[in-house]
């Protein structure tokens, strides 16, 4: 059986391992010179700096993406991140980091709230993991239930964080299933070697298997036959296939087949990819001779004016950096109406890492934005239509088709699993 995988980023090559392992044989067709898109390391100053995703894992070694890898075979140390913590002021409600901040573990977030408000936490933690909200967004349910906006803060951090949304864009069941999966498989993680790690990991379980990867080698057209999919075409020649995954988003796989996707049975389809709105962000990396942030977890930032959370992988892998360096990141959301004023944003983030650490030194290595082609996800968490299309033979896969609950890369991760199990059965 022959497999084409279009797209050299982590959902096609977590797709090409394990078809590949299956017996399929398998051709991966990358446009960019380099594999795994968003989801690598960028050589700079001696510092890995991630291409997109952080050198992180939301569920750590336990998480769906680490089980996956070691079902093919990829050979990957994950090393589990000792706290999560959520930088706060000293005085609750005041955004005045002069009058002194302190770290609270992520678990104690609801210590902030008064005793009635933790009491309902506390029945609504046992209550709604039976029978779940659902209908509004997250931050309407916050405020249908507590009249604190602390909560709404803390979800804004969480949310801008781990989905680069707002609280008022998530769907509540979607963050439900989220805390389902937190429960389910812990925190956070640090790969060995950052994302290029996973990647190269990867790489050698599909070439172990004859898989070939093609780089700076872009798929122009999806050929359907019969209404099926058999095959792409690359420059003026055809690969034919029995099965393609489209590690492109939903959008842009409609793209390459736009005349066939346009009969009255794919119309439904074409008006939920008309839906997508691909989420941005901006990522700010620091260089230190001492720790800013002090543990390998996230430091979530609910009362800063952009940053969302920041991490320091270095305490879990120095060698992502030169010897006696840190590496520390920084994550913001960048709202709809704020992509065209980028230049603002990342000053607006800078003012905040100025105010977060205090009395630091540290060098603004570089600033990242995500957004249109290049974005945080191809389509809003919970949002996205899943990994069918209307062709048979054609599924995608990546940041544009998570599963429900799946966290940036462990979404990504429970999409290309339901696939293989449609496929491989």
């Amino acid at each position: 059986m022959k497999a084409i995988v279009i797209g050299a980023g982590l959902g096609g090559l977590l797709s090409a391992a394990r078809l590949s392992k299956s017996g399929y044989q398998v051709d991966v067709f990358e446009r960019l010179p380099i594999t795994g898109g968003r989801f690598t390391n960028l050589s700079y100053k001696g510092f890995q700096l991630s291409s997109g995703a952080f050198h992180i894992l939301p569920h750590g070694p336990a998480g769906p993406l680490a089980h996956f890898l070691k079902e093919v075979g990829a050979d990957v140390k994950i090393v589990r991140s000792d706290i999560t913590t959520v930088r706060v002021p000293l005085k609750k409600g005041s955004q005045d980091y002069e009058k002194g901040f302190k770290d609270i573990s992520f678990t104690d977030f609801s210590t902030l709230l008064s005793h009635k408000d933790r009491l309902k936490i506390a029945l609504l933690i046992v209550s709604t993991r039976k029978n779940r909200p659902t209908g509004s967004s997250l931050q309407a349910w916050i405020r249908s239930q507590f009249k604190d906006e602390w909560l709404v803060k803390f979800a804004d951090a969480f949310c801008g964080w781990s989905l680069s949304l707002k609280s008022d864009e998530v769907p509540v069941e979607e963050i439900f299933e989220i805390i389902e999966n937190m429960y389910r498989f812990g925190g956070p993680g640090v790969p060995i070697g950052g994302c290029k790690g996973v990647i190269d990991a990867l790489e050698s379980v599909i070439a172990a298997h004859d898989g070939k990867i093609h780089t700076e080698t872009e798929v122009s057209k999806i050929l359907v036959e019969n209404g099926k999919a058999v095959g792409v075409l690359v420059g003026e020649e055809a690969y034919k296939a029995d099965l393609i995954i489209s590690d492109l988003g939903h959008a842009a796989t409609a793209c390459i087949c736009e005349e066939v996707l346009s009969g009255e049975k794919d119309s439904g389809y074409l008006k939920i990819l008309e839906t997508l709105k691909p989420s941005a962000g901006i990522k700010i990396c620091l260089a230190a001779d001492e720790p800013l942030v002090g543990h390998s977890g996230v430091l979530l930032t609910p009362y800063a004016k952009r940053v969302n959370g920041i991490n320091e992988v270095t305490q879990v892998d120095p060698g992502l950096a030169p010897p006696g360096k840190h590496l520390t990141m920084s994550h913001q959301y960048v709202a709809p109406e704020n992509v065209k004023n980028l230049e603002a944003e990342i000053e607006l983030g800078l003012q905040d890492l100025k105010e977060i650490f205090p009395n630091k030194k540290y060098e603004v290595l570089l600033t990242q934005s995500y957004h249109d082609n290049w974005p945080v996800n191809r389509a809003a968490s919970g949002k996205d239509p899943g990994n069918e299309t209307p062709i048979p033979g054609l599924y995608v896969v990546g940041d544009g088709a998570k599963r429900k609950g799946g966290i940036e890369v462990e979404g990504v991760a429970l999409g290309v699993a339901a696939t293989m199990k449609k496929i491989l059965g």
